[in-house]
């Protein structure tokens, strides 16, 4: 067999499952889809048999007409611009920052040992009861809910980025040093690398924890953004509103996890999707 037919060969093959890839992945995204009709179909009709008070549980189609409401209106719309910006803004810090800190506490021993304790405390502590204590450094404006969004999507970043930085096989580093390659090198070429999995698994955890801070940020005090705009329907029992919210919410989230998972395949494009960690 010549090695012109061998290659023929090896990009039919890789061909093959490409397409076998995409059409697995079209059809996981046609059963979510079904699903998610099948339960609003479920819901709608047990809403409108049993005749549930919309102050208990509103029908979708009550839901869904007070979402074009308030995207028509324009409330929706800059509600939603609001909370994006600090979710996009504490996103961004929690993870510069879960990367530089997991950079050094797995490559310096003594800073593990003395820093990551005291992570951990932070951590615990309960982010509604230090959100007014932030609120009064920083203020009411977007900074408040930016620090607060980076302070809940930090962890889980900073934990995935430090065991993905530990994972690399150890006679990879070997080799690498036995070529004389420095300590900078083997982090760029093959600690970096084998993290990366690891890091955008943070990531995806990161990004939907940063919503959920943005939010809390404005529970405690805001002028605009999404949860804002949830606490004033909440005060004049708009329960249909309330309900088009969340529902914006959880779009979002899926949305932005999307763009992660999107964002890992062309990255870490040399790993099979199906060993690369979610």
């Amino acid at each position: 067999m010549t090695t012109a037919t061998t290659t023929k060969q090896s990009r039919i093959a890789v061909s093959r499952r490409r397409l076998a890839w995409k059409r697995e992945a079209l059809t996981q995204r046609l059963l979510v889809v079904l699903f998610g009709v099948f339960i609003f179909a479920i819901w709608e009709i047990g809403c409108r048999s049993f005749h549930v008070s919309e102050l208990l549980l509103p029908a979708p189609s009550r839901i869904i007409g007070a979402l074009i409401d308030g995207f028509r209106t324009g409330l929706f719309t800059a509600a939603l611009q609001a909370t994006l910006l600090e979710v996009f803004l504490g996103f961004v810090v929690a993870a510069v920052a879960a990367f530089l800190c997991g950079m050094v506490i797995s490559q310096v021993r003594i800073v593990e040992v003395v820093l990551y304790p005291y992570i951990v405390a932070l951590q615990t502590l309960p982010k509604v009861a230090i959100a007014p204590f932030i609120l009064i450094w920083v203020g009411f404006g977007v900074e408040s809910k930016v620090v607060i969004a980076a302070m809940v999507a930090f962890f889980p970043m900073l934990v995935n980025t430090i065991v993905g930085l530990k994972s690399t096989p150890p006679e990879k580093i070997e080799l690498m040093r036995s070529l004389s390659a420095s300590r900078t090198k083997i982090f760029w070429y093959i600690q970096l690398p084998e993290a990366l999995p690891y890091i955008f698994a943070g990531l995806n955890i990161g990004i939907v924890m940063s919503v959920l801070g943005a939010i809390v940020g404005e529970f405690i005090g805001a002028k605009a953004g999404l949860g804002y705009l949830l606490l004033q329907m909440n005060y004049s029992m708009d329960v249909i509103g309330m309900f088009a919210v969340l529902l914006v919410l959880g779009l979002m989230g899926i949305i932005l996890n999307t763009i992660m998972q999107f964002a890992r395949r062309k990255i870490v494009f040399w790993l099979p999707e199906q060993s690369t960690v979610r």
